[in-house]
């Protein structure tokens, strides 16, 4: 080839390299948006370019299960349930911060005729902060957008590597296996004191099971049920009484018409003091003779709870039709 033929095939490579810098500085933005989601281009236009979204119509604006909100671009621990409250605005608000040197208020004129205190990181426009809180914690409101936030509920917070926020929360827990997890979830969650019931898997030996694989007998999995609670409204004591009237315990690795060792009865202990509760329960329930058989139930050591998958939680609130479980007077 000769060299002039090479310099114009270069200089050809060139133009068409400039040509799609060009391009990119031009349309750039607009060409990533294209390819993002439309949850993806709603955080891009709050956190970025200092939008709001809808009132009532977000994500976060009325959960109320226990967890953690994280900055959704970096995520950075910024604010707990615990200071979450309704603030009738439609947009999550909260009380305070977890750590007050993570947030950044600047002020804000772009609302003619009113300044506002902006609330954000490094990285994310978040909301604002009014002066209008509840008096008695504080009486600041912290007015969030949920498109800036991503939260992170309280019984994956050791899974999703936010374990040490879980000293936050003055909550115990209690793992349960009663046959099917749809029913004892329910049940549970109906207590007075239980902040919340999330179905799951534990004692098996595979990580991270699908609900395929535990149904299948092979993972050693039961299902099971995480029960997160208040001890000074309920105690560990009564949850257990409680579990014995939610299932029939004498039935070995079955629970009515579902069969398998994943529907065995189970109490899964956390600390010694749990096992000891557990024992003391079982004993008085044969003693009161309400089955012809005393309670098969094991009770083992806790060793790590897997969540099920989304379509199993609130599944009796999805599907009101359904009943799997019924709880005796005694």
């Amino acid at each position: 080839m000769k060299k002039s033929e090479t310099k114009k095939q270069l200089n050809v490579v060139l133009v068409v390299i400039l040509i799609a810098l060009i391009l990119n500085l031009i349309f750039g933005s607009d060409m990533s948006t294209g390819q993002m989601t439309e949850k993806e281009k709603l955080t891009q236009y709050v956190t970025k370019e200092g939008g709001t979204e809808k009132a009532f119509d977000n994500e976060y604006w009325d959960n109320k299960k226990p967890g953690i909100y994280v900055d959704a671009n970096t995520g950075e621990p910024l604010f707990s349930s615990l200071d979450k409250y309704d603030s009738g605005t439609g947009w999550p608000s909260f009380t305070k911060p977890i750590d007050n040197s993570k947030i950044k208020e600047v002020e804000d004129k772009t609302l003619l005729g009113q300044t506002r205190t902006e609330v954000r990181t490094d990285e994310s426009h978040l909301g604002h902060v009014f002066p209008d809180g509840p008096k008695e914690s504080g009486g600041l409101r912290y007015c969030l957008n949920s498109a800036a936030l991503k939260f992170i509920p309280y019984e994956t917070l050791e899974t999703s590597g936010y374990g040490e926020y879980k000293k936050l929360f003055p909550y115990e827990e209690a793992i349960f296996a009663g046959g099917c997890f749809w029913g004892v979830e329910t049940l549970f969650e109906k207590l007075e004191g239980v902040i919340t019931a999330v179905s799951g898997y534990t004692g098996g030996n595979k990580d991270n099971p699908t609900y395929e694989e535990v149904s299948s007998g092979k993972t050693g999995h039961a299902e099971a049920v995480l029960v997160v609670f208040d001890p000074k409204k309920i105690s560990y004591r009564e949850l257990v009484d409680y579990f014995w009237r939610l299932h029939n315990p004498t039935e070995v690795n079955r629970q009515g018409p579902d069969v398998g060792t994943q529907y065995r009865s189970a109490i899964f202990y956390i600390n010694e003091e749990q096992k000891k509760t557990a024992e003391e329960s079982i004993s008085d329930f044969n003693e009161k003779k309400i089955f012809d058989q005393p309670a098969a139930t094991q009770i083992v050591q806790f060793q790590k709870f897997w969540t099920a998958e989304e379509y199993h939680q609130d599944f009796s609130e999805k599907n009101p039709s359904y009943t799997c479980h019924a709880l005796r007077p005694e």
